[in-house]
C-alpha cells in the first residue's frame, strides 16, 4: 500500500499520498467531488493559465517586497515547469465541484508549494518554508485567480484555433486557384442560378473563415482585462 503523510487544515488532519505534490485541500476535493470524472489534468491550457497567474502574482509580490528573492525565483521556476507541461498529473480535482473553483486554485497552490519545497531540500508539507496560502496565493483570491486563469487558458486555445483556421484558409485559397477555370452552376432555393467557377466557391469559403478569424482575435482581446488583487 502507498505510504501517506499527514496534513491538516481547519477541518482537521487528512492522509495525503506521500509522493503527491498536492496537499490536504486537494485531497478533500478528491474525496468530496467525485462528480463528472473530468479531471483538471485533462485540460493543460487551464493548468498553464493557473501557472501564468501564479507566476505573475509572485513577480508582483516580489517587486512589492512581500516575497524574498530566493522564494520568488523558486516559485517562478516551478510555474515555468507547469507551463512546459510538467506535473500535470498532479491535478486530480474534478472539474465540477463546490466552492466556485477554490479546490482548483488550491490544487495549483499546493502543487507549486510542494515542488518549491522539494527544490529547497525540504519535505512535502513543510509549509512553514513555503505555504500554499501565504506565499503561492499571496494577495489573491479564488474569485480573481480562477477566472483569470480561465481567460489565460482561452487565450492559448484561441491562438491554437486561429493557427489551424489559417491553414484551412490557405488550403481553400489553393483550391480556389486550382479550380479557377472550372465552371459550375450556382444554386439558389434548390434551383440552378448564375454560373460561377468552383474556384470562386472555395474563395468564398476562405473569405468567410478569414472573417471568423478576425472576430475571434477581436473577442480574445477582451480576455486580457483582469481583476487581480481583489476579493469577492
Amino acid at each position: 500500500m502507498e505510504d501517506f503523510r499527514k496534513e491538516s487544515d481547519l477541518l482537521g488532519e487528512l492522509n495525503v499520498p506521500v509522493h503527491a505534490y498536492y496537499g490536504v485541500q486537494t485531497q478533500r476535493a478528491i474525496d468530496n467531488f467525485k462528480i463528472s470524472g473530468q479531471l483538471l489534468s485533462s485540460y493543460p491550457e487551464f493548468i498553464r493559465g493557473l501557472a501564468f497567474v501564479k507566476k505573475a502574482a509572485a513577480k508582483t509580490n516580489y517587486e512589492l517586497g512581500l516575497l524574498d528573492e530566493k522564494l520568488y525565483f523558486a516559485i517562478a521556476e516551478v510555474c515555468d515547469e507547469l507551463i512546459n507541461g510538467e506535473l500535470h498529473d498532479q491535478f486530480p480535482v474534478d472539474m465540477i465541484q463546490g466552492g466556485a473553483g477554490t479546490s482548483i486554485n488550491m490544487n495549483a497552490n499546493e502543487v507549486i508549494a510542494n515542488r518549491v519545497l522539494e527544490k529547497m531540500g525540504k519535505n512535502k508539507g513543510q509549509y512553514e518554508f513555503c505555504s500554499p496560502n501565504d506565499h503561492i496565493n499571496l494577495s489573491q483570491s479564488t474569485n480573481d485567480a480562477y477566472p483569470t486563469a480561465i481567460k489565460m487558458g482561452l487565450l492559448q486555445m484561441n491562438t491554437t484555433l486561429v493557427e489551424k483556421l489559417e491553414k484551412i484558409v490557405e488550403a481553400f485559397r489553393e483550391k480556389g486557384r486550382e479550380f479557377q477555370d472550372v465552371i459550375k452552376m450556382g444554386r439558389t432555393q434548390l434551383q440552378d442560378a448564375v454560373p460561377m467557377t468552383l474556384g470562386q466557391e472555395f474563395e468564398a469559403f476562405a473569405a468567410t473563415l478569414e472573417e471568423d478569424i478576425s472576430k475571434l482575435d477581436n473577442n480574445a482581446g477582451l480576455f486580457v482585462e483582469v481583476n487581480m488583487g481583489a476579493t469577492a
